[in-house]
């Protein structure tokens, strides 16, 4: 069934550690077209705790399982590709749609990041204006187009 013929928003983790960029998704996100309940994560370490109910994310309401995680590679206290291989290799993560949303355009990282099971790899770019232009592009591919796995919500 896809996300439109659901009666809720899309349900998106993101995983990053720079303010700025935190805030363009969000608002990019919050002019879509399609509906999606933005949650954001500063580093590796709290995207775990959300994926595992862990801490301050143990109430399924008030952290629902993502449809899609946005991860950046480079966080504190654990980076983007640890968090991807260990929601790859967790039976109840691996079905998530995990996309790479990094400034790093590093040949090692993006070969990395596909080995460990990532469904995508996009460069951030610096300029404010084509990054808003990436996210909106995103949301057109990920929130509108692609048909995400069920779950045992």
């Amino acid at each position: 069934m896809s996300m439109q013929g659901k009666n809720r928003p899309v349900v998106i983790l993101l995983a990053e550690d720079n303010p700025a960029d935190q805030e363009i998704t969000r608002r990019v996100l919050g002019d879509a077209e399609t509906r999606n309940d933005l949650y954001i994560v500063k580093d590796g370490v709290e995207a775990m705790d959300y994926l595992l109910r862990n801490n301050q994310f143990s109430d399924k309401k008030s952290s629902p399982r993502p449809d899609l995680i946005l991860l950046d590679i480079n966080m504190p206290r654990m980076d983007g590709k640890s968090v991807l291989e260990k929601v790859k290799s967790n039976p109840n993560l691996k079905t998530i749609p995990v996309v790479m949303l990094t400034t790093s355009e590093h040949q090692r990282d993006v070969l990395d990041s596909y080995a460990r099971g990532v469904n995508a790899y996009i460069t951030k770019p610096v300029d404010i204006g084509q990054f808003v232009d990436v996210v909106a592009k995103l949301e057109g591919f990920w929130l509108r187009t692609v048909e995400f796995p069920g779950d045992e919500r």
